[in-house]
């Protein structure tokens, strides 16, 4: 409830003058010329109404001025036009991303999660999702159901592609969902590990059309580099661990970034990675303009209604019990 008019309230100022006259007044006015009469008279029905009728006088004085004051209950209805990013994560599923040394978790794993935390920080952007090996291909496009897109980023899982690094091929792929976009920005998320070995484009191909598109890349290379822990099942011994060289490719990555206008980042460590994604929420926010509309409800009703009640009942006593004869 809000009042329209509170400058009504000021009225409030007048009620203790008003009242301390109405209670003097009461007091003066005696049907008998001496008040010994009335010295152990017991307190009578006329009696004690003639002392509650200043009270309730000062309530129906301020029920009025809280009608006058219009109060109101509001109701609003929201236009939202945005202008929002469109962003393809771009994220490579080959069989190096098992690598441990994001400790205690693979790459894979830390590459999703932190993933899942940005497309949650999200509100009117559309998110899609491209997954790339040796080839590559969409897992969800373009979506403002973020809780479909988190589903199926939770689904994906190393060997479901035939082992290799595409980069070129996720780019494309990833254009291929962004050309027709009218969003006034679009950007691919391109995480990976390794460097290019398969597909039929190469990455500095598919960055020239990313950028024919309008479209910038932002490339996160994941992993410490160099010998890192790798998950290896023996047929005897079970899962074991061996030393295993995984080089990332940061002179092809920045070279895709700097022809997209986009940004290089290097993550050799969830923190890393997690600030990477928070630098980039950051850098692509959507305009959203918001025209609110408002109805209000007229609420005076409620105070009125019981300031003519007692006004009735201040009546109807003046005219029975309180009536006062010459």
């Amino acid at each position: 409830m809000v009042f329209r008019h509170p400058a009504f309230f000021l009225l409030v100022l007048l009620l203790p003058p008003i009242f301390l006259w109405a209670v003097r007044r009461e007091k003066l006015e005696f049907a008998f010329s001496s008040l010994a009469l009335l010295k152990d008279r017991p307190t009578t029905l006329r009696m004690l109404l003639l002392r509650i009728l200043p009270f309730l006088r000062a309530i129906m004085f301020l029920l009025v001025i809280a009608a006058l004051a219009r109060p109101s209950s509001i109701s609003s209805d929201k236009e939202y036009q945005t202008n929002g990013v469109d962003i393809m994560i771009a994220l490579d599923i080959s069989g190096s991303m098992l690598a441990e040394d994001f400790q205690p978790e693979n790459r894979v794993y830390v590459a999703k999660q932190e993933a899942i935390k940005f497309i949650k920080g999200r509100e009117n952007d559309r998110v899609g999702l491209v997954v790339f090996a040796k080839k590559s291909f969409t897992q969800c496009p373009l979506t403002l159901d973020y809780r479909i897109l988190i589903e199926l980023l939770s689904e994906i899982r190393v060997g479901m592609i035939a082992d290799g690094t595409a980069i070129g091929m996720g780019i494309a792929t990833a254009v291929n969902r962004l050309r027709d976009s009218n969003a006034k920005s679009k950007v691919i998320i391109l995480i990976t590990d390794g460097e290019n070995n398969s597909g039929n484009i190469d990455p500095i191909t598919a960055a020239e059309l990313a950028k024919s598109f309008g479209i910038k890349v932002y490339a996160i290379g994941v992993g410490k580099g160099g010998m890192v822990p790798f998950p290896v099942d023996d047929p005897l011994f079970g899962k074991r661990y061996v030393q295993a060289n995984v080089e990332i490719d940061e002179t092809t990555l920045k070279r895709i970034a700097d022809i997209t206008g986009g940004l290089f980042f290097r993550a050799r460590d969830p923190v890393a990675l997690s600030e990477i994604y928070e630098r980039i929420n950051k850098l692509e926010k959507s305009e959203v303009k918001v025209k609110e509309y408002r109805s209000y409800n007229e609420l005076f009703p409620i105070f009125l209604i019981p300031a003519l009640l007692l006004l009735l009942l201040d009546i109807f006593l003046r005219r029975t019990l309180l009536l006062k004869v010459p």
